[in-house]
């Protein structure tokens, strides 16, 4: 039998990642009471809230969004579900290509981005952002433990460099004028970083430390200083101005009845006061 922990290794390694298909599920919240989930949606129609909230994520992300079996779980999810019942709706999940987030929101498909999604400058033309919900995050360099060469930044230079797509570790791998290799998911990255086809990967540091809590510390190690980040957020149409005051408004309730803190304990353990 494959332990939970070992289905953790498993999703994180890509060995149950879904990549290049589109999966929708829809994550429902009963309520206890019938009568009071009706007039929280009542309230959410009447603010111009829909009763649906289309969130999108891309799922090779632990422990913010990934698969264990056949479910999407993980901090994101957790929050983002948490942040639309607040809102008295109801969220629909959508797994998508991290590149095709800020398009699907764009074009309607989606409503919301919950992705681990950094709040920076060239994405805010594209879309809104919500206040900063996720903000002890940083990059570091991951590679094979033989590796003895690669021991910071620097070392980075002519060093053929993985990084998801789209994402702020291929700026940095650029400034440290190492050669890119963009990849579509972190999963991907880690297969090819174990079969020696990339020299390095530059990560989020939240999602390499759990990665290698996982097991991958067996022949996985992180090198170097860790590059500062900027917080995460949740991002939606530019023009929504409605959906943004309503998410932060969920944020700050969730943080003031501690439902907050709940969620990031089940993934982070305590937060550090």
């Amino acid at each position: 039998m494959i332990s939970k922990k070992m289905k953790l290794v498993m999703a994180a390694a890509g060995l149950t990642a879904r990549v290049g298909k589109t999966w929708t599920a829809v994550l429902a919240m009963t309520g206890c009471g019938g009568s009071s989930e009706k007039a929280k949606s009542g309230d959410a129609a009447k603010g111009g809230i829909p009763p649906v909230i289309r969130v999108g994520s891309e799922t090779t992300f632990p422990p913010f969004e990934f698969t264990e079996g056949d479910k999407y779980v993980g901090f994101d999810l957790d929050l983002a579900n948490a942040v639309t019942k607040q809102m008295g709706s109801k969220m629909e999940f959508k797994s998508l290509g991290f590149d095709a987030l800020i398009p699907a929101v764009q074009s309607g498909q989606i409503d919301l981005i919950a992705a681990g999604f950094s709040a920076n400058p060239e994405r805010e033309k594209q879309v809104a952002f919500s206040d900063v919900y996720f903000d002890q995050n940083g990059f570091v360099i991951i590679v094979n433990k033989d590796n003895d060469t690669i021991k910071d930044w620097a070392d980075l230079e002519g060093k053929k460099v993985g990084a998801q797509v789209g994402t702020e570790p291929v700026k940095l791998i650029k400034e440290a004028k190492g050669e890119v290799k963009q990849l579509d998911s972190n999963s991907q990255a880690f297969m090819e970083l174990r079969a020696k086809t990339l020299d390095a990967f530059v990560l989020d540091q939240p999602v390499a430390m759990y990665y290698l809590k996982q097991g991958g510390d067996k022949d996985l190690k992180i090198v170097g200083t860790p590059k500062p980040g900027v917080g995460f957020v949740m991002a939606m149409k530019k023009e929504n101005k409605e959906l943004q005051a309503a998410v932060n408004k969920a944020l700050k309730e969730l943080k003031a009845n501690g439902e907050y803190d709940k969620i990031f304990e089940k993934w982070f353990g305590k937060a550090k006061k």
